[in-house]
């Protein structure tokens, strides 16, 4: 899942949705992305960036774990893009026959959130054996990599609450119903005025690669190539890396 350079390709299948003259230009296009809950707030703006650039085009976001997006473009849900929080999930659209060559667009990592101030003096991992904290359920991708980040600190932890997806899990979090929750950077990032972000180094074993592709029967072809291609752009990849990801 290397990046390749399609950003020329795109820019011309852009040129040729607009350049069609007349009323033609001036209609109305709808663009659907699929992307993982952790994607919320960043591609929201570059959303509303794709739009400024691009008249007539509304771009309408499904946010959900990857894992529930996955399942829901293999079985049919009628989507332009796709936008993962892992390979994995990726791979099952890819599989299906839904996806073909996804492109990396960004990474991310684990931290431990916690009330600001960090009333409990958590430093690290270990610190949570003592404490109630959420976590994502394994099946997704932040789920999996909380696991990955237990097994390379040989700790056995158990979460009191196994959430959906990311924004669920720091939402237990904000709402006061536990001590920690572990999550993104981004999403860690994104609360800041609610939450402090405890990094620690077993999340350096379980770096989330973020994938995207234009969906093969996406009823608007041309402009998802676009938009793949825009998250590739200097532009998105600053929004990225503003909110905290990493540039793969």
């Amino acid at each position: 899942m290397r990046a390749k350079p399609i950003l020329a390709t795109a820019a011309i299948a852009l040129a040729t949705l607009t350049a069609c003259g007349g009323d033609d230009a001036e209609e109305e296009v709808t663009l659907t992305v699929f992307a993982a809950a952790s994607l919320t707030e960043s591609f929201t703006e570059i959303g509303e960036l794709f739009e400024a650039e691009n008249e007539g085009v509304t771009v309408e976001f499904n946010f959900a774990g990857s894992s529930d997006l996955a399942a829901q473009i293999t079985e049919g849900a009628p989507a332009d893009v796709f936008a993962s929080a892992d390979e994995a999930n990726m791979e099952k659209a890819v599989e299906a026959g839904a996806a073909v060559d996804p492109e990396t667009f960004a990474l991310n990592q684990l931290v431990i959130a916690v009330p600001e101030g960090n009333p409990d003096g958590v430093t690290g991992l270990a610190d949570l054996a003592g404490l109630d904290f959420a976590a994502c359920a394994e099946e997704v991708p932040c789920g999996t990599a909380t696991q990955t980040a237990f097994d390379a600190g040989e700790l056995e932890l158990t979460p009191v609450t196994f959430e959906p997806d990311v924004k669920s899990t720091l939402q237990k979090l904000t709402l006061g119903e536990v001590d920690a929750a572990l999550v993104y950077r981004t999403d860690a990032i994104a609360a800041q005025d609610e939450v402090d972000a405890v990094e620690f180094p077993e999340s350096a074993e379980a770096v989330n690669t973020y994938p995207i592709v234009a969906l093969e029967e996406a009823p608007n072809a041309d402009l998802a190539a676009a938009f793949t291609a825009y998250i590739l752009s200097e532009d998105a990849q600053a929004v990225l890396e503003a909110a905290g990801f990493q540039q793969p």
